[in-house]
């Protein structure tokens, strides 16, 4: 059931034109930054977009104005290892299809993490890209205290249900190019 609301997502998300994928991912950023627990993460994990993706890089730029530190993921046997990322800096391809910080950057503890999907619903629930890497991450961020979790998707992607198992984490925040998602808690 989940692959097939993936795909559907999915296939909407790449039906989206180009250029309002860049004008959706300039507002996701504005509306990300806008949010004020964000403002007092040290450290922000990220993501460097693929396919047809929300682009965090505006978010990326607007969070170094500010003064904030960015960390993108790498894929290892363990799961994601976060290392920092500073505007500029060349990154190395990775795992499916990824570009990723260079292995000799010291990995780095996020307590915010702006959250890539492929589906959403209004509770908080995403459809990932079916390894899990992110729920693993957020588990294991968490045991070092909250972590902010920031889902962000376009309007297109969302699905009225998502199955959610035990591992699933829930975001706090989704945002989209229409604005904050209004979350529904059970």
């Amino acid at each position: 059931m989940k692959a097939a609301l993936r795909n559907a997502a999915l296939a909407r998300r790449d039906g989206l034109p180009p250029d309002a994928r860049i004008a959706g991912s300039a507002r996701i950023a504005e509306t990300v930054m806008a949010i004020d627990a964000l403002a007092e993460a040290a450290i922000v994990g990220a993501f460097w977009p693929i396919r047809s993706e929300v682009d965090p890089r505006p978010l990326a730029r607007l969070l170094f104005a500010r003064g904030q530190r960015v960390a993108l993921p790498k894929v290892t046997p363990d799961g994601l290892v976060f290392r920092e990322w500073r505007e500029g800096e060349a990154l190395v391809a990775g795992r499916f299809g990824l570009s990723e910080p260079h292995d000799d950057l010291p990995s780095l503890d996020p307590t915010a993490l702006i959250v890539p999907l492929a589906a959403y619903d209004r509770r908080g629930h995403r459809i990932g890209y079916g390894r899990g890497y992110y729920d693993q991450a957020i588990e294991r961020l968490s045991r070092n205290g909250p972590v902010l979790t920031i889902g962000v998707a376009f309007s297109v992607q969302a699905v009225e249900h998502v199955p959610a198992e035990s591992h699933d984490q829930p975001l706090d925040h989704l945002i989209t190019e229409a604005g904050p998602v209004p979350l529904i808690r059970a």
